[in-house]
């Protein structure tokens, strides 16, 4: 097997005790999720102290608002998930971000109810499998890669429906220590690095002369994941979900749909050990709401069996391999009728192609 392969978390010893074994650790990582008390919902904390501008002399982001230029230095960048501008407009074209489009109220239907028991069963074997995959090899100093298929929906400015173009290839370097840059690459456009510090003019009040600063790179996060960080992640599903809990509470919308956002986006851009990876799927086995779909296809056509959760009229669909439980990618679909398309509309679509370690940013590992 080589590097570019994607490396399927389905490597099963064909010994049946050492099979054994492992089934009854992972029947510790995944108890029977247990019907979660619904806590009162926090008040959103005043955060804005000092009033910041986005515009960096000479920087192509400058027409960004603040929070979608910190979204470039993330893991999501396009449709899938970093906390982006509800949409931009990008020569003449609007880019949707999954929170744009439904009207009206949210119509939280998973509050209160457990995951469906099918799809823990799919969570479950998803699970069995990774703990049994081989460890990432990524080394202190180096970078792991992650090659991927991404499309997200577009619309003209003038109005009209969401429409997705062909897939483009992604590829993203990020330090597996976080001391330096990452890097993201796609086709027709400039590298991007990663998790730089941004040059921005800061603004103590109204009328005041702008100075120029840098927004500082933020902590390692489960939003702003390093390889390290992620390799330290608790093993325990029900830790490990407090702490994406903890870690995405200033976000809007659904607690529950920001907790399996920010899961599906650590499955899907890290190359987490295989007791991580298998209690990312524990803690997903845990959040209300969770369902599943017979079938669904990711970026690259591979088609599968899905485990979803709706929000807010979209849903967000994760896709795995029917007979190895791989991860193959995601999905997001409106589940109502709203300005950018009718039920069903695909707002955007990845597939993980291949993760391997690389000796630095830009280039590829060996293989």
């Amino acid at each position: 097997m080589n590097a570019f392969t994607p490396r399927t978390p389905h490597h099963r010893t064909a010994d049946a005790r050492a099979d054994a074994l492992l089934r009854a650790e992972l029947a510790e990582l995944l108890p029977p999720p247990p019907v979660p008390e619904l806590a009162p919902e926090r008040d959103r904390e005043l955060r804005h102290t000092v009033l910041r501008t986005a515009l960096a002399a000479g920087d192509s982001t400058a027409a960004r608002p603040p929070r979608e230029r910190r979204a470039r230095g993330g893991l999501r960048l396009g449709w899938i998930a970093a906390p982006v501008a509800a949409c931009a407009v990008v020569a003449g074209a609007v880019v949707l971000a999954p929170q744009e489009g439904p009207t009206g109220p949210p119509g939280r239907v998973s509050a209160g109810r457990p995951a469906a028991p099918d799809a823990v069963r799919v969570l479950s074997g998803a699970a069995l499998a990774a703990a049994s995959a081989p460890a990432p090899d990524a080394r202190p100093g180096g970078y792991v890669y992650v090659k991927s298929l991404v499309a997200h929906a577009g619309r003209d400015a003038a109005g009209g429906p969401a429409a997705l173009p062909p897939a483009h290839q992604r590829e993203v370097w990020l330090p597996v220590d976080g001391g330096r840059p990452g890097l993201l690459r796609e086709p027709g456009a400039a590298d991007t690095e990663l998790g730089a510090e941004l040059p921005v003019y800061e603004l103590d009040g109204p009328g005041a002369t702008p100075r120029r600063t840098t927004l500082a790179t933020a902590a390692p996060s489960v939003t702003n994941p390093t390889h390290a960080y992620v390799a330290a992640l608790p093993t325990d599903p029900d830790a490990l979900l407090r702490l994406v809990r903890d870690q995405t509470r200033a976000g809007e919308g659904d607690a529950d749909q920001r907790a399996f956002t920010a899961i599906g986006t650590l499955l899907a851009e890290t190359w987490a050990p295989p007791k991580v990876t298998a209690a990312l799927y524990g803690a997903a086995a845990r959040i209300p709401g969770v369902t599943l779909l017979p079938s669904a296809k990711d970026a690259a056509g591979r088609e599968g069996v899905a485990v979803a959760r709706t929000a807010h009229g979209e849903q967000t669909q994760w896709i795995f391999d029917r007979t190895t439980s791989a991860f193959l990618g995601e999905r997001t679909v409106l589940t109502r009728t709203t300005s950018a398309g009718p039920a069903g509309t695909v707002l955007g679509v990845s597939a993980v192609l291949a993760k391997a370690s690389a000796p630095a940013p830009g280039v590829l590992p060996k293989g």
